[in-house]
């Protein structure tokens, strides 16, 4: 195990009914004046919206609004936050949604407070954040575990049409508090149930496949989230309505990202970046595309790091017996199984049922490493490395 320093301050307020307290929280961690961020029209259908303003009203806290928020957040709406939190002089921000109203939020809430471009943090020409406006959040969808991490994604748009999907981070972007109802995801279409699944695997495969030794205790951590999204999936896919299938997957969500699971280890993310140029030029779903790429991932990296961590993986995690005379076949088993469950729930198995061409695979390489040369770890990813995943991927 590495030597790491971890640090979560979030308040999480979990179970029926909280959203109702939202604004008790933001008038504990000292909010006045709150920019509430959103997406499209379910949070207002649904009430929620109203419950929460109501929740600020009784509170005495003053709230301005910015909807809008769209799957992969993009750039221009979060200049448009950073203007009118400045202009309101808001003192704290508050999303209301999933991982991508999180990570725009974030993203304002880091730019408020800059007097350089906000995008400075995502391209690399300034370090880890170390001041934003205070964030908390109220949870509608169980799958980035933002609502407990350090991380906002965000995708920058240029003038030409060109999209770059980078991500900042830093321990001051973790909210405050979350609340989490698991009742708010019980509406939800089967394909965003199900993306959110692959989404909270993919975050356990990203840190259970590293060369750190000597991990005994975030292994197991791993395995134990991943069981449970098997198990609670498969629930949840028949009954959606299901409760506390729902509360298991929501809250494996924040265990799987908060960072408490990859402590002490070097991590990959190498599937995430290459998933990002799938995102930017089909419109799928992140966990969609991360319910594809890993299987192709997994048989690239145990060809050419060896299949010691994937027979672990499938014996562990899917229950294969170990072929010990054999162990890829083994290994190649677990792959297989990770595999049919991401199509058992309705997530595609090649990029080619999104849409994808072969003659797409250099622009996807040539944006994922433009200014990015860095992509893996467990597998370091060159252009020519990542374009062969990609067509494996087909």
């Amino acid at each position: 195990m590495e030597n790491f320093e971890f640090y979560s301050p979030t308040y999480f307020v979990f179970g029926k009914g909280t959203e109702n307290e939202t604004g008790k929280f933001v008038k504990k961690y000292g909010g006045h004046k709150v920019l509430i961020h959103y997406g499209g029209g379910s949070v207002v259908r649904s009430g929620l919206l109203d419950r929460v303003k109501a929740s600020l009203d009784a509170e005495g806290i003053q709230h301005v609004e910015l909807g809008g928020v769209k799957a992969s957040p993009h750039s221009d709406l979060v200049y448009q936050g950073i203007e009118l939190a400045r202009k309101e002089g808001v003192d704290f921000v508050l999303p209301i949604g999933g991982g991508s109203v999180m990570d725009s939020a974030k993203g304002i809430a880091l730019g408020a407070v800059y007097d350089g471009d906000f995008w400075d943090f995502y391209c690399g020409k300034a370090g880890p954040v170390t001041k934003a406006l205070p964030v908390g959040c109220v949870v509608t969808i169980a799958a980035s575990g933002s609502e407990g991490s350090t991380d906002s994604v965000v995708t920058l748009v240029t003038e030409d049409g060109k999209q770059y999907k980078r991500c900042a981070d830093g321990d001051i972007l973790r909210p405050l508090f979350a609340i989490m109802n698991p009742e708010l995801m019980m509406t939800l279409p089967p394909y965003q149930t199900a993306s959110g699944i692959a989404d909270i695997m993919a975050h356990c495969m990203e840190r259970y496949f590293s060369h750190t030794k000597e991990n005994e205790l975030t292994d197991r951590l791993l395995e134990a989230v991943m069981l449970t999204m098997i198990k609670e999936g498969k629930r949840v896919m028949k009954d959606p309505s299901n409760y506390d299938a729902r509360a298991n997957i929501m809250w494996a969500a924040m265990v799987a990202q908060n960072n408490s699971t990859g402590v002490g280890r070097a991590q990959d993310w190498g599937t995430h970046h290459m998933d990002n140029e799938i995102g930017i030029l089909y419109g799928a779903s992140h966990g969609a595309g991360l319910a594809l790429l890993f299987p192709y991932w997994m048989e690239y990296a145990m060809k050419t790091q060896g299949p010691e961590l994937f027979v672990k993986y499938a014996t562990r995690v899917w229950g294969c017996q170990n072929d010990f005379e054999h162990p890829e076949v083994t290994a190649r088993e677990g792959i297989q199984r990770f595999r049919d469950f991401m199509t058992e729930i309705g997530m595609p198995a090649t990029i080619s049922e999104l849409g994808g061409k072969e003659e797409d695979i250099p622009v996807m390489v040539e944006n994922m490493f433009y200014g990015a040369p860095n992509h893996g770890n467990f597998v370091k990813l060159t252009p020519e490395i990542a374009a062969e995943i990609y067509k494996m991927a087909l």
